[in-house]
């Protein structure tokens, strides 16, 4: 066998032997490691076992959900922390100005005791000369320096009563409010039991976390006040805020981008023929697109309204027609047919309101011995008895018999027994009138018919009188709005002519119980942009007829002072 050959299989058996020495080397290695890994969770099983069910429970708390208390603070902060935010915004008092300082504050305190506490706990720095107080240049105190880093951070800015420290007002401004965080704000709200103000400035809420959060409004009881100005939705959908189960009863939507979209909507849930909103009483849609058909929807919906006491339409789109038809429900308009069905549904059901109701089940239907269908001759023995017994009565020629005579003189005590207590009666009203105690045993039950009385009952619109005028059913218009701003849009001569008609036509109204006042204050005017492009031949005619519109409705203002008369005005 030749040398190559011999040396090329020592080789091959060479590195055989090293390739296996290797490999049970590194297996005796991994089996240390792993016998190591055993050996040290055994240990761990011995030396701490409730260890594992320690992290157990810890797991299954973090999966529970919370529970909110109505603490806002803790609440707040609890389910951000859940939620892995990564930045929690703080939750900070609103700041306010400083109080100004009263003259019993600013005096020494007087007395010889305490004023020697008071000099030994705080002693009076001696006088500096200082020039700026000299030249009357000093700083201001009614502002707080901060970083600018830390001002423009998101917090929550909240108004907290003074004994109790819970709070009553939520205000946001100037950060987004994305989907998670409107989450966690509606777990918190509806248990905060004192909550009644909301403001959201430009916190860019979208169409969902706006109906997000008009699902929670109707279970926030006390919640009357909502703010969301400078917020943009695409779908627009602002009416799920002032749906019929909706509390609030002041909204602003300024500067929201509102178009005809939106503004119809929002005129379909303020009234109609068979529901509406009952307790807006504000509406701020200023600063919007509303055009003439938006403005239309708006009117129909004050049609039926009678709970809106305050409407702004300032800086919109609205021209002549939509202010025609805006006049229109203010004076008197024809109704519909939708509406005369319904108006004489709801007579019906106010002349007989029991027609509606299911009638009781009988005993005899109740029985299993015989079922509530058969009816037997008794009820008609019962209607053939009177005309007998009236017979005997004419037969007997006015005689009486003894046991009716005994019911009569039996009667008459009744009756002179029942003539004082009437008095008595009597003057107990008239004592709860004049705001006197009741008498006695009388207390509760009188307390709680005087609450039911005095509370106002709301009547539909539809229900009052009507002229019937060529065949149509005309009613009076809308006269409990009282605020109305219509400043800043384009409107002409002709809107201004039929505005003046409808508060000519308020002033002639008798106002009974449930009419209202009509309209006390009305804004209207163009913006001065506008005015550029008209002739001052219109603007004259256009002057004329709002100089008559304000003389009408100057003296029904509630913040017109008429300037007092000189001696010269008076002779």
């Amino acid at each position: 066998m030749p040398r190559s050959i011999r040396s090329a299989r020592s080789n091959s058996i060479c590195s055989t032997a090293s390739d296996g020495e290797r490999n049970a080397k590194l297996e005796f290695l991994a089996s240390k490691v792993k016998m190591g890994k055993k050996v040290e969770k055994g240990g761990n099983k011995d030396k701490n076992p409730s260890a594992t069910n320690q992290d157990e429970v810890d797991s299954n708390r973090a999966l529970e959900p919370y529970v909110c208390t109505g603490n806002f603070t803790a609440d707040f902060t609890e389910l951000c922390r859940r939620a892995n935010l990564a930045y929690t915004p703080p939750v900070v008092p609103r700041p306010k100005p400083p109080a100004p300082v009263t003259q019993q504050e600013a005096s020494p305190v007087k007395g010889g005791k305490d004023k020697g506490k008071q000099s030994a706990s705080q002693p009076e720095p001696e006088p500096e000369e200082n020039p700026e107080e000299e030249s009357g240049d000093a700083p201001p105190k009614t502002y707080t320096m901060k970083d600018k880093f830390e001002y423009f951070k998101p917090c929550v800015q909240v108004e907290m009563e003074e004994k109790h420290e819970i709070v009553t007002e939520v205000f946001i401004r100037g950060w987004k409010i994305d989907t998670q965080m409107m989450d966690i704000f509606t777990q918190c709200w509806p248990t905060m039991d004192k909550l009644n103000s909301i403001n959201l400035w430009n916190t860019g809420l979208t169409s969902e976390t706006l109906h997000k959060l008009a699902n929670i409004l109707p279970q926030c009881a006390n919640l009357k006040n909502l703010t969301l100005d400078g917020n943009t939705a695409e779908e627009e959908n602002w009416y799920e805020l002032i749906t019929e189960e909706s509390l609030i009863q002041n909204l602003s939507l300024r500067h929201c981008n509102i178009t005809d979209k939106g503004a119809v909507m929002i005129g379909r849930c303020l009234g109609s023929a068979k529901r509406g909103n009952k307790q807006l009483l504000s509406l701020n849609l200023s600063n919007n697109k509303i055009g003439d058909e938006g403005i239309r929807e708006i009117a129909q919906g004050l049609r039926l309204n009678r709970t809106l006491l305050s409407l702004s339409l300032a800086s919109n789109e609205v021209g002549d027609k939509g202010v025609i038809k805006l006049s229109e429900v203010l004076s008197r308009f024809p109704l519909t047919h939708e509406e005369v069905v319904e108006r004489r549904k709801q007579q019906s059901d106010r002349s007989s309101p029991d027609r509606n109701k299911s009638p009781p089940l009988s005993r005899r239907a109740e029985s299993k011995d015989r079922p509530g269908s058969v009816r037997s001759n008794t009820h008609t023995d019962k209607k053939k008895m009177p005309s007998i017994s009236a017979k005997g009565k004419k037969d007997a020629k006015g005689g009486k018999d003894e046991k009716e005579e005994k019911h009569d003189k039996t009667k008459g005590k009744k009756d002179k027994e029942e003539k004082p207590a009437a008095k008595k009666a009597s003057i107990a009203a008239d004592s709860k009138k004049k705001g006197g105690k009741p008498a006695k045993g009388q207390g509760k039950p009188a307390t709680q018919e005087t609450e039911t009385s005095d509370s106002p009952e709301f009547i539909n619109p539809l229900l009052e009188g009507g002229d019937l005028i060529d065949g149509q059913l005309w009613v009076a218009g809308n006269r409990v709005l009282i605020n109305l701003n219509l400043t800043r849009n384009p409107i002409g001569e002709s809107g201004l002519e039929a505005l003046l008609k409808a508060m000519q036509y308020q002033a002639t109204l008798t106002l009974d119980s449930h009419g209202g006042t009509g309209l006390m204050r009305l804004l209207v005017g163009r913006s001065r942009r506008s005015e550029h492009s008209f002739s001052r031949m219109t603007l004259q005619r256009e002057h004329d007829v709002m100089q008559k519109i304000n003389d009408l409705m100057t003296p029904k203002d509630p913040f017109y002072k008429p300037p007092p008369q000189t001696p010269d005005v008076e002779s």
